[in-house]
């Protein structure tokens, strides 16, 4: 149902607000080149710091303007299991193709828990549910064994795997069959994830390189796996890149140095990439081809 390369789109913000102009211009930039799938409120869309009325908003204006146009897998996730119910309510409603149910952070429960929670949220709502399994930011995993079993539910069709561990990847895989859509979380492991049976990514590189990271998926999902394995070494450095702080500080600032947004605005606590990163990055993103280098600029 999902596969190839999804972008966690961010949020653009200015002066405060949600800068709706530009999320329509960067819906069009995905989809100009290649992406297969929008996915806004992640991580990346900063969904910690939108109010339910921001997040509403950005999935209305998300499924407005990609209009059926490739699919739109909503962040509807929250710790709070009533929450997570109503945000995905608000997702069909809006005419999202799917939800993306991050595991509850902070409160840290059980496997009984998660699979409980998830239950619920899937049998209130009818729209297919992608699971996101992210330990690093949320303090607990969803064991394979509980993958598999949520994989019974018939509206749950697939993980976003962001434990960074190929044992997890492959132990989901083999637990759940090739019905059931494992996606990356991490764009790094893109290629080696789709090469042992996963779909693709939903990815946070895509932000900056749309066009590299779908013609990396299509081409390993069409079994073109050394032109892949070619391309996914191009794009591995930029993969590093974006995470040298706290994402999507860093994918925030690239699309401001490549005039994408305005305002590489960030919300508290999140602050600006430090100066001596935003070098780093700049020189990366240069050599990637993504903005004109400095001594291209000079001579323009």
């Amino acid at each position: 149902m999902f596969e190839g390369a999804n972008v966690a789109i961010v949020t653009p913000f200015r002066n405060g607000r949600v800068d709706e102009t530009s999320l329509r211009n960067l819906i069009d930039f995905q989809i100009d080149n290649g992406t297969n799938g929008i996915v806004p409120c992640g991580t990346t869309g900063e969904s910690p710091t939108l109010t339910i009325e921001e997040h509403e908003r950005v999935i209305d204006i998300t499924v407005e303007h990609v209009n059926k146009r490739v699919p739109v897998i909503a962040g509807t996730g929250s710790n709070n299991t009533e929450e997570a119910i109503g945000l995905t309510r608000h997702a069909r409603r809006a005419g999202a193709d799917g939800a993306l149910m991050i595991t509850p952070y902070y409160n840290k429960p059980s496997q009984a828990g998660l699979y409980a929670h998830f239950e619920k949220v899937a049998k209130a709502v009818d729209i297919p549910i992608v699971l996101y399994n992210v330990p690093g930011r949320t303090g607990s995993s969803i064991d394979p064994d509980t993958v598999a079993r949520l994989s019974g539910i018939d509206n749950i069709v697939g993980i976003k795997e962001a434990s960074g561990s190929m044992k997890q990847v492959t132990d989901i895989i083999a637990r759940c069959g090739p019905d059931f859509t494992v996606l990356s979380g991490e764009d790094y492991l893109t290629f080696p994830l789709i090469c042992v049976g996963g779909k693709g990514v939903i990815s946070v590189v895509s932000n900056v390189d749309p066009k590299g990271m779908a013609d990396l998926c299509n081409l390993a999902l069409a079994g073109r796996i050394q032109e892949a394995q070619i391309l996914f070494y191009r794009l591995l450095s930029l993969c590093h890149i974006l995470f040298i702080e706290t994402n999507p500080v860093p994918v925030k600032t690239a699309l401001l140095m490549m005039g994408k947004i305005p305002s590489g605005e960030l919300r508290l606590p999140l602050v600006q990439l430090s100066e001596a990163n935003q070098e780093r990055l700049r020189k990366e993103i240069e050599a990637c081809g993504l903005i004109p280098k400095a001594a291209e600029k000079a001579r323009a």
